[in-house]
């Protein structure tokens, strides 16, 4: 049986300006910088620089204006009609300069020959069969940027069937391969760790320690990984010394010989500073990039022909139509503007609690002086929501006397001590590392042990919570952290 009834529901919903409002905090500068110069593109109601004379459109015109019973589809606008086709805009007449305080530089873009194009070239000063210049080249190809061969030979060659309709066999491949694994860089080519070392090896001037170091990586390459050195030292009949020289020469090998070229050819991603925090005469200074805040006002030219148009006695449809389309972008520029004002503040705001909350690191520097700190206790104190926070921290980075950081780094956990205080796991962390740094590298300490120490130093954690912390250090256990 159906039935209607009455439900009164009370629900927030975000307004389509809030939402660009907070892409706009999200943005850091250089993305920032992106979207305002696409917004002064597509609306030239919005212009660069100050206005000495800013009025206020609203109060000269309204929607009013139009007449009660007249409606205008957006879609019909006619443009043309009343704006002139040979005027020039003024957005498009505004450079976008920073102020001379501003460090603006100009970031060149990488050029260079490819890591394909470096080894063809070596490739052209060896003597070869076109069919096996071409399987060379086609290897070649095959090359990833860290220098391996990772397909099988087997793959390979119904590629060459299929792709260069160059039929052979895999000893063919085996011996062109052998061809490919002499060009530079020492290793390129390999298809795996243990034939990278071991042709780095044998390009090298033979002494007794490189023979050793190929024997090792050639016979016992599984005990050399897991670095079983008193297996090695029976196995190969050697003294320790003898061991820590040869595991010296391997340690000097490059695993990724591909990468010496390819990283030079590799866009570098510069990281712009949102903020900077300076200490001056004892006391945080801190200051926001000023390319966040551009000057802006809207178009004077287009708030006079709104002011023209309340003036004028008779209104056409075409008039109409043209003004609603000015007073939509002048409602657009003047919302971009507030909208600009809203992030920089908010971004002040967010990073100026921060700073507070975490006087006492940007003082010192110590990471161990860091306090805990989520996201709820920054809105808390500044009256703003999490999600608001997050999106700050996530993606600004702050210039400080210690280097450029980026803001989430300052967050982190918290857990009791001993002595019942709240105490960071960022601080635990660096007195994890450092207890590593400074243990016997012959008897490395398991992670037992490690947390045995940091109990004994006042932060009761458990082996597994150890073993968590050691691994987001990227640090590896302690069997693999041995040396001889």
């Amino acid at each position: 049986m159906l039935k209607q009834y009455l439900q009164f529901k009370l629900s927030q919903k975000l307004s389509p300006q809030q939402i660009q409002l907070m892409k706009l905090i999200q943005l850091p500068t250089q993305a920032f910088e992106q979207r305002l110069k696409q917004e002064l593109e597509e609306n030239p109601a919005l212009e660069r620089g100050k206005d000495k004379e800013t009025d206020d459109f609203d109060d000269a015109f309204s929607d009013q204006d139009f007449g009660d019973n007249e409606h205008i589809e957006a879609n019909d606008i006619n443009v043309d009609e009343y704006l002139s086709d040979d005027e020039i805009p003024a957005y498009r007449l505004h450079a976008n300069n920073y102020s001379a305080d501003d460090d603006s530089k100009t970031i060149p873009y990488a050029a260079g020959t490819s890591f394909t194009q470096q080894l063809t070239d070596q490739l052209n000063t060896f003597r070869l069969k076109d069919d096996d210049y071409q399987i060379a080249k086609f290897l070649i190809g095959s090359i990833d940027d860290s220098g391996y061969i990772r397909r099988p030979l087997l793959d390979l060659m119904d590629d060459l069937a299929f792709t260069q309709n160059i039929y052979t066999d895999i000893e063919t491949i085996e011996k062109v391969l052998k061809v490919v694994q002499q060009l530079d860089p020492a290793g390129v080519g390999a298809r795996d760790l243990q034939e990278c070392l071991l042709i780095q090896l044998q390009r090298k001037v033979q002494t007794p320690n490189t023979e050793l170091a190929a024997a090792m990586i050639e016979n016992a390459f599984e005990q050399f990984t897991k670095k079983h050195y008193q297996k090695l030292l029976k196995k190969f009949d050697i003294t320790e010394i003898q061991l820590k020289d040869a595991v010296l020469e391997i340690e000097r090998l490059n695993p990724k010989p591909g990468s010496s070229f390819s990283n030079n050819l590799r866009s570098i991603e510069h990281v712009v500073p949102d903020f900077t925090i300076k200490i001056v005469e004892g006391k945080l200074e801190l200051t926001l990039n000023g390319r966040n805040a551009p000057e802006l006002h809207v178009s004077k030219s287009y708030n006079e022909m709104l002011l023209g148009y309340k003036a004028s006695k008779e209104k056409s449809k075409a008039q109409k139509e043209a003004v609603l389309f000015i007073k939509q972008k002048l409602d657009a520029a003047k919302w971009f503007i507030d909208a600009i004002r809203q992030r920089q503040q908010t971004l002040l705001l967010t990073m100026s609690a921060i700073m507070h909350y975490q006087k006492a690191y940007f003082l010192s520097g110590d990471e161990e002086q860091l306090r805990p700190m989520i996201l709820k206790d920054i809105a808390d104190e500044i009256e703003m929501d999490v999600s608001t926070i997050s999106r700050v921290a996530n993606s600004k980075y702050v210039d400080t006397p210690y280097g450029t950081k980026l803001i989430k780094e300052f967050f982190s956990e918290s857990m009791t001590n001993d002595q019942g205080e709240e105490v960071s796991t960022r601080e635990i962390k660096s007195i994890l590392k450092t207890v590593i740094s400074e243990e016997d590298k012959k008897k490395p300490l398991t992670d037992e042990k490690l947390a045995k120490i940091l109990k004994e130093k006042g932060y009761p954690i458990a082996r597994r919570t150890v073993a968590k912390y050691r691994e987001q250090l990227d640090l590896p256990v302690a069997r693999l952290r041995k040396e001889i």
